[in-house]
């Protein structure tokens, strides 16, 4: 595995604004990409990134929100329930957070495995939006697009080193536990797809 550089709005990087092509062969390589962004979620302390935020096209995002560990291919939202206004970062756009980012408030997205089985994911809450972030990626579109004004985008403070010291900790402890084995993986996706 190796860390990748997240493609911020700073670089001027189309890809970031671009729709991601979708994904239509499933070989070692995938996986290899997904290790490593998993490993770039850590070094970050995010919840979700999408190949697009370390320069690949592909529709690919992976999330860790220490409920629910996953990559999914070629995601699309398939239903979509209610409205709810929230706050919102990326690592994209380091520096900066918007509030009242409007999203929906239930989802099931459908996608492919990293073998290119076929999924399927409810979500609803803090889960539904981090996945309704991920997919925005895949079709170029970053939170600020959402927000209600121009005036919900602001600047976040650095964190202290407490605050720094507790976020390393949560890292370690994301890595530590590592890959979960296809008991594991088929519990999460049964219960995220009820």
């Amino acid at each position: 595995m190796a860390q990748r550089k997240i493609v911020t709005t700073d670089d001027n990087n189309p890809v970031l604004r671009q729709k991601a092509r979708k994904v239509h062969h499933f070989d070692a390589s995938l996986k290899r990409l997904v290790d490593d962004m998993f490993e770039t979620l850590y070094a970050n302390d995010g919840a979700g990134l999408a190949a697009p935020q370390i320069g690949q096209s592909i529709r690919l995002f992976v999330v860790d929100d220490d409920e629910h560990k996953f990559a999914m291919f070629n995601p699309e939202i398939v239903k979509a329930e209610g409205a709810v206004l929230g706050t919102e970062a990326c690592l994209s756009i380091p520096g900066y957070a918007g509030e009242n980012v409007s999203r929906a408030e239930k989802i099931v997205v459908k996608g492919q495995d990293v073998r290119g089985k076929n999924m399927r994911v409810n979500a609803e809450g803090w889960f539904a939006r981090i996945l309704q972030h991920e997919i925005d990626h895949l079709d170029g579109v970053l939170f600020p697009d959402r927000l209600s004004t121009p005036d919900d985008l602001f600047r976040v403070r650095e964190m202290d080193e407490n605050e720094a010291q507790q976020a390393a900790e949560r890292r370690v402890q994301r890595q530590q536990r590592g890959p979960r084995d296809a008991k594991d993986v088929k519990a999460t996706k049964a219960a995220t797809t009820r």
